[in-house]
């Protein structure tokens, strides 16, 4: 035996260690504060300090709005096509692929049926981390669905928008989901079941100009973002600034366009006693 290799140390077999976990401390955006993660997921992602209410995906929605084990997802096959061949920067059908793979669903829109405080409704979901939750075909035909759906079993109907709004890779396509999503909810409406819209950070453009804001009940999330056109374009247009917090949820309840403000804590409750109540007078 070589004599060297009874006193040097070989390191080729040696896994590498795993670099460390994400980081355990979350920085508000509002007020900056520091936090330790347990601390605000807790909280369902509102920050302690100030109350800001961080962006949260569909899964950390269901668990927080669905009564543990009632969440059935509907529709989850249905996945947008590419008619016009449509290229930006990137393929279309890349731009699905990346969103895909990102949040392991086919589309923005996650629907199904669930019950809040034993109360049964039609659950539609935004999830903004695909493709800004932009609305296509696939997401207006789902909401159409859950609407088909509420009317079908006598239950109400929520929808969580966060979105960007109209997905402009389908162009007309896109456009006709906001008639498509407000003709089926006119339906819902003479049938008397209760469709509560809730506004998320951010709802913006065909969404807002379409179902987000013809619910029988509008609620926002504390400081949500909701409009049509960003600030920088509405001030070229018409030349004027605009007034502090415009397009908050705080202002457009001062200005009666929103019925109320819910802190995201509160919400589960919140919804299922205005369904209950609703439901039970139709």
């Amino acid at each position: 035996m070589n004599l060297l290799n009874l006193f040097t140390k070989t390191f080729e077999n040696k896994k590498p260690e795993k670099a460390e976990a994400s980081s355990h401390w979350v920085k508000c955006k509002s007020c900056h504060s520091l936090m330790y993660y347990k601390e605000v997921e807790n909280q369902n992602y509102v920050c302690p300090k100030c109350g800001y209410h961080i962006r949260i995906g569909v899964k950390e929605r269901i668990a927080l709005l669905c009564d543990e084990g009632t969440f059935v997802e509907h529709d989850a096959s249905l996945e947008p096509v590419d008619p016009l061949k449509f290229v930006d920067k990137k393929p279309y059908k890349k731009r699905i692929e990346e969103g895909e793979a990102k949040t392991g669903r086919k589309s923005s829109v996650v629907a199904g049926s669930c019950k809040m405080n034993d109360v049964p409704v039609q659950l539609v979901i935004f999830d903004f981390a695909f493709m800004g939750g932009s609305l296509g075909s696939v997401e207006g035909e789902k909401i159409v669905r859950a609407v088909n759906r509420a009317i079908e079993n006598r239950e109400g109907l929520i929808i969580l928008s966060a979105s960007g709004g109209a997905r402009m890779q389908e162009s007309t396509f896109s456009l006709l989901q906001m008639s498509k999503t407000s003709a089926a909810l006119a339906r819902l409406s003479n049938e008397k079941l209760p469709f509560i819209s809730v506004l998320t950070d951010p709802t913006m453009g065909g969404v807002s100009a379409s179902f987000a804001n013809l619910g029988d009940i509008i609620i926002a999330e504390p400081g949500a973002l909701i409009g049509f056109a960003g600030a920088r374009v509405i001030e070229q247009t018409i030349g004027a600034e605009l007034p502090e917090g415009f397009q908050r949820a705080e202002f457009l309840l001062e200005k009666g366009s929103i019925d109320m403000i819910v802190n995201r804590n509160e919400l589960k409750k919140t919804l299922a006693d205005m369904l209950a109540l609703l439901t039970n007078n139709k």
